[in-house]
């Protein structure tokens, strides 16, 4: 047998090192158990010295309170649910936007920070499954008109805050939404100034507000400066019908001169689309997409993207929805509007006609 061998056969089988307990913790700090878990937990009335002093000796000890004493102690699992609503029962892996994979990262990081778990559910399980899981509240992004899962849970007594402006009467505790007439005229003007004529949308066939509000603020922009709007909606869920509404628009007879597309993959559908009709981007035409996406800055050219600024969205919601569980926040329904930011680039900034002019001719040049 090694010395590693004879090593392990002198340890006791099967024992774990003992974690630290609030007496532990109560006896080290020489105070209470009571003052223990108030300066822990953010209640009564201590001095900020007392709970600092409390919080450290913590660290120390490495105590980490009991998630099922926890449970005992509030009635609550600590646990947030996830979840997008928008195309109802289709397939749809939201993770792979990077709209969604930035929100939910942030959202999982002020959860934590708030001794709460996210769990990302997807909108397709049925009522019952979802029932299986304890959730305190639960966060959706973009839900479409009447809502049957916010409904449900609202039913349910379970709070609810929507990432995107609830359509009609949804019940919802908070929201949190960009303004999307305002970004979707800014990249407007924006694309007008570098001279396009003929502005085209690449949207969505579904009834989140995003879309629909998008949408709406582009067919009156048309209205407003005289121009026939020249649009494709296809299903943003289906990766594959994205490319082929690009292909569609940039096919018209009619084809515009500009193309804003709202969704992440909407600015390669419509560079290849280009490409394939021969089109110079942003000679000929000048193309802006909503994305968080880093690596629209490395294509052949550059795409100027709207971000809507999920990082900041993520960790609001999820805020929200803890005032709501644990019943600090106002008794009204909450509403923020979060600022977006347009990020230009190449693809929407027509490049200066270049002129050729001779140098002007010395005394005698030329002469023989």
């Amino acid at each position: 047998m090694t010395a590693a061998g004879n090593d392990q056969a002198s340890r006791p089988v099967g024992r774990r090192l003992e974690r630290a307990g609030i007496r532990d913790v109560a006896a080290a700090a020489g105070v209470s158990i009571t003052t223990v878990s108030d300066a822990l937990n953010g209640k009564g009335r201590l001095p900020d010295a007392t709970r600092r002093h409390v919080r450290e000796v913590a660290d120390r000890l490495g105590y980490r309170p009991s998630a099922a004493a926890r449970t005992l102690r509030t009635g609550r699992s600590g646990l947030i649910g996830l979840t997008v609503t928008t195309y109802g029962e289709e397939p749809f892996t939201f993770t792979e936007f990077a709209y969604f994979a930035e929100m939910a990262r942030a959202a999982t990081s002020a959860a934590l920070a708030r001794g709460y778990a996210l769990v990302i559910l997807p909108a397709s399980s049925r009522h019952d499954v979802w029932a299986n899981v304890a959730l305190d509240g639960t966060v959706v992004i973009d839900p479409s008109d009447q809502d049957p899962l916010v409904s449900e849970l609202v039913r349910q007594g379970v709070p609810v805050v929507s990432d995107g402006r609830p359509a009609g009467s949804l019940p919802v505790h908070a929201w949190v939404d960009n303004d999307h007439e305002e970004a979707v005229l800014s990249i407007l003007d924006h694309l007008s100034a570098a001279g396009a004529r003929r502005i085209g949308l690449l949207t969505g066939t579904s009834t989140d507000t995003y879309t629909k509000l998008s949408t709406t603020a582009y067919l009156e922009w048309c209205e407003r400066v005289g121009q026939e709007p020249v649009y494709e909606a296809y299903p943003a869920h289906d990766p594959c019908a994205g490319a082929v509404a690009a292909d569609r628009l940039l096919s018209r007879p009619d084809r515009p001169d500009a193309v804003y597309g709202l969704f992440d993959p909407n600015g390669t559908d419509l560079l290849a689309a280009a490409r394939r009709y021969g089109l110079r981007v942003p000679d000929d035409l000048l193309l802006v997409c909503c994305s968080e996406s880093g690596g629209y800055a490395g294509t052949d050219p550059p795409i100027t993207t709207l971000s809507l600024q999920p990082r900041r969205i993520g960790t609001a919601v999820v805020q929200l929805l803890i005032d709501a569980i644990e019943g600090v926040g106002p008794a009204h329904p909450v509403q923020q509007v979060m600022p977006t930011e347009l990020i230009i680039r190449a693809s929407s900034q027509r490049r200066p006609h270049r002129t050729t002019v001779s140098p002007p001719r010395g005394p005698g040049r030329g002469q023989g």
